[in-house]
């Protein structure tokens, strides 16, 4: 009988390789293994070491764990209710990825006419990209305030004291995404 970890790493693999439209020999050449190697982990049959599997994970920007778990379905549904749902000061944030991608956070703000929200200085090096979508918001940080309007886009660094405002009387929507700075 196959190992299980065995069977879900081929299956994972072939699929992110087709997905992406590569040929084993592509991907193994960026995961900077060789492509019997590749090959041989795709049949089902490979036992590779911790470090080629962490190579690998890296050429797909994956968790190690995303490789040898269970294959996912191709798409799955998640409604608003099974989404991360918080509330900062008078700001409803809520967590826009259900699945973790590594270094990246990607919340929608929502905002109450005259609404505010303190912002939590992040890991040295992040920063943080927050877009207007409906409504006026204003983000204060490094001494400065910027005025965004729907469609607008500030770019700013996220380890520093910031807050954001609805300065208007409608309720204002945002979203944030946070990238955070890689680990040395």
């Amino acid at each position: 009988m196959a190992d299980p970890t065995a069977v879900h790493l081929a299956a994972n693999l072939r699929q992110l390789r087709e997905a992406r439209g590569l040929t084993q020999a592509q991907i193994a050449r960026t995961a900077g293994v060789p492509r019997p190697t590749w090959a041989h982990l795709e049949s089902g049959a490979g036992n590779p070491t911790l470090a080629i599997l962490v190579k690998v994970a890296a050429a797909l920007q994956l968790r190690v764990e995303e490789l040898i778990g269970p294959p996912k379905a191709a798409a799955r549904l998640y409604r608003a209710t099974e989404l991360t749902t918080r509330t900062r000061g008078t700001t409803t944030v809520r967590r826009l990825l259900p699945d973790p991608i590594a270094g990246m956070e990607l919340d929608r703000l929502e905002l109450p006419p005259r609404g505010h929200m303190t912002g939590v200085p992040h890991t040295p090096g992040t920063r943080e990209y927050l877009t207007c979508e409906r409504g006026v918001i204003e983000l204060a940080a490094a001494g400065e305030v910027w005025t965004l309007r729907a469609g607008d886009v500030l770019v700013f660094r996220g380890d520093q004291k910031h807050g954001y405002r609805n300065p208007g009387a409608e309720p204002a929507i945002a979203y944030s995404v946070v990238c955070f700075s890689p680990s040395p």
